[in-house]
């Protein structure tokens, strides 16, 4: 394998939390009188990083509620909603098969970072990360510049970003390496298809992409 080290993105990608994220946001629009999300579909055309441009196309009003507001509120139903969700199909096996090749695997994600090892441990994965980088804030703004400081200290390393939003892309773009995105995650095909990456069914065949 040519690469030195898997970088993985968590929500949408390794975490199954589509739908906790649709019911979080879907209730704090209803709870505005807002117009709600149809369902998968219509969520995966319109969420986008940063997450404050998002809310901006959905309608939220910043004059009226500033984003400090909204953020809070979305992370308390979301953690709720999020006891139900479960590990993707496959990532289990995957997180396996890499760390018996001794292939050293990072998480990266735009989740605040407390916030983001609770997580992985309630899943009991944390022991398969040889790195865990996370946001300061909950603000959910960006992850391209933890991707650049950790390639600052890993000069000589050939990773690959496996992820499931154009933001993947990007931060993949920002450290000059590949990026294997899954359609099974938080944006569309279609949307995915645009970024110059493959764009895999599921994890399984992320595995099987990145091993040929």
């Amino acid at each position: 394998m040519k690469y030195t080290h898997i970088i993985w993105d968590f929500n949408g990608t390794l975490f199954d939390d589509v739908e906790a994220g649709i019911e979080a946001v879907n209730d704090m629009l209803s709870r505005r009188g807002y117009k709600t999300l149809s369902g998968k579909e219509e969520y995966r055309e319109v969420f986008k990083f940063p997450i404050i441009d998002y809310y901006r196309d959905l309608g939220f009003e910043f004059d009226k509620e500033p984003y400090d507001v909204l953020a809070p509120e979305w992370v308390e139903l979301y953690n709720r909603s999020s006891e139900r969700s479960t590990l993707q199909p496959w990532a289990l096996e995957a997180l396996e098969y890499f760390a018996e090749r001794g292939i050293p695997q990072i998480l990266l994600s735009a989740t605040e970072l407390q916030m983001l090892k609770g997580q992985i441990k309630g899943l009991g994965i944390e022991k398969y990360f040889r790195e865990v980088s996370g946001l300061e804030t909950i603000h959910a703004y960006s992850k391209k510049d933890l991707a650049i400081i950790w390639k600052k200290s890993h000069p000589d390393a050939v990773p690959v970003i496996i992820g499931d939003t154009e933001h993947d892309a990007e931060v993949a773009r920002a450290i000059g390496c590949d990026c294997v995105l899954l359609r099974n995650g938080h944006q569309s095909e279609a949307r995915l298809s645009r970024c110059g990456f493959p764009v895999c069914d599921d994890i399984r065949a992320a595995v099987s992409y990145i091993e040929k």
